[in-house]
């Protein structure tokens, strides 16, 4: 096999839009000890990634340039010393802390979990930030069969693997969103309940029994309605504990790393089982990251948007969700 020197990667030079965003050749080293190199096939976009790339994230410390992306699926193409769990040809599904919208990866395998057959590149390519965010939410409150549990933002990327697992798991799940998601909600088993003035009503109609766990990936007035849904403190995640989250599972230290792969692994393998799925609603060519942000900062797309280095065809297709939107 032809040896691989150079990767294609997505950096930016300085805080912005998705505009700062271009596409440059850079050297890739080879795998060292414990290393492999990935050929990526897909790569999921996420929303912290906007607020690092637009200098609000005032944790988040590195030299520009920065790439950008931290959720991958890909192809070993190269194996360095020491490796024995994957071999040139393996799919595999990982994370970095950045970097992951590029061509080739070099990457250690202690980021890396094995992609099932099943799960496809589209879906793979978007769990890691996703999928893990989630189930630590779900761990962390313990959500079971006991549950009504309340998901705000449940169609978006994030709340809706939390909804599918959490259903997955026997509670009862209750998804906030606009009208347009509500048949899609519904198709996952999922109760939709309309944002706005009243909701709190409208929620205590489909949870007479009351609400036991309130998770809020909106960002607006979200305690205030789980307390006066009557859920205690202990079960209620903000935003803001989805951002520290995020943080922490994009870090970069041993244990953060463990735990991410180890919660990544049980991610792939619910997806293997069909306790979730993603709905891709943005799939664009690698080369196309700024049009695939502006997508996604729009706040209006389903599951994931994700980017591919080889999609089948470039060709443009009109989204439903946009048809909806240009009537008004």
């Amino acid at each position: 096999m032809k040896k691989i020197t150079e990767t294609s990667v997505v950096e930016y030079d300085e805080p912005g839009g998705p505009d700062v965003l271009h596409l440059v050749t850079r050297p890739l080293p080879a795998p060292g000890e414990g290393e492999v190199t990935v050929e990526v096939v897909t790569t999921g976009l996420n929303h912290i990634e906007t607020f690092v790339r637009a200098g609000t994230e005032t944790e988040w410390h590195e030299d520009y340039p920065r790439r950008s992306g931290s959720c991958f699926a890909g192809t070993v193409v190269a194996v360095g010393p020491g490796v024995t769990a994957y071999k040139i040809g393996s799919d595999v599904v990982g994370h970095v802390r950045s970097g992951a919208q590029a061509t080739y990866l070099t990457v250690g395998v202690d980021h890396l979990v094995p992609k099932p057959r099943t799960v496809t590149f589209e879906t793979a390519g978007g769990l890691y930030l996703a999928g893990t965010t989630a189930l630590d939410t779900l761990d962390e409150l313990k959500i079971g069969p006991d549950d009504t549990v309340v998901i705000s933002a449940a169609a978006g990327g994030v709340g809706s693997i939390e909804a599918q697992i959490a259903k997955h798991r026997g509670a009862r799940v209750i998804g906030t969103c606009g009208d347009r998601n509500f048949d899609y909600l519904r198709q996952l088993g999922i109760i939709p309940v309309r944002y706005g003035e009243g909701i709190a009503d409208r929620i205590r109609e489909k949870a007479p029994d009351g609400v036991t766990a309130f998770i809020d990936n909106f960002g607006q007035d979200g305690r205030e309605l789980a307390h006066e849904l009557g859920v205690a403190d202990a079960r209620f995640r903000s935003s803001a504990d989805r951002r520290e989250r995020e943080l922490a599972l994009l870090s970069d230290e041993p244990d953060a790393v463990a735990h991410g792969t180890e919660q990544l692994k049980k991610v792939v393998d619910l997806a293997e089982r069909r306790a979730f799925t993603v709905l891709v609603s943005g799939f664009y060519p690698l080369e196309d990251v700024a049009e695939a942000y502006d997508d996604l900062q729009k706040l209006h797309s389903r599951g994931k948007v994700v980017l591919a280095t080889h999609p089948v065809t470039t060709r443009r297709i009109v989204k439903a969700r946009e048809v909806m939107e240009s009537r008004g």
